[in-house]
């Protein structure tokens, strides 16, 4: 679904960035009483969290 070997990706603070982002607006959904949308997010950011910092290899 995502290539996270793509260039955009390379540096650290913007794949900080796109997970805490993600789990940031998860975390506003799930606080303002939207928990499908809190969860769609929740996941969004795991897979992020995952792929772009876990798992991460270096090109």
């Amino acid at each position: 679904m995502f290539d996270f070997s793509h260039p955009f990706f390379r540096p650290l603070w913007r794949r900080i960035l796109i997970v805490a982002v993600a789990l940031g607006w998860a975390l506003f959904e799930a606080v303002t009483g939207h928990p499908g949308w809190a969860v769609v997010f929740g996941a969004l950011g795991a897979v992020a969290l995952w792929g772009l910092l876990v798992a991460y290899d270096r090109p």
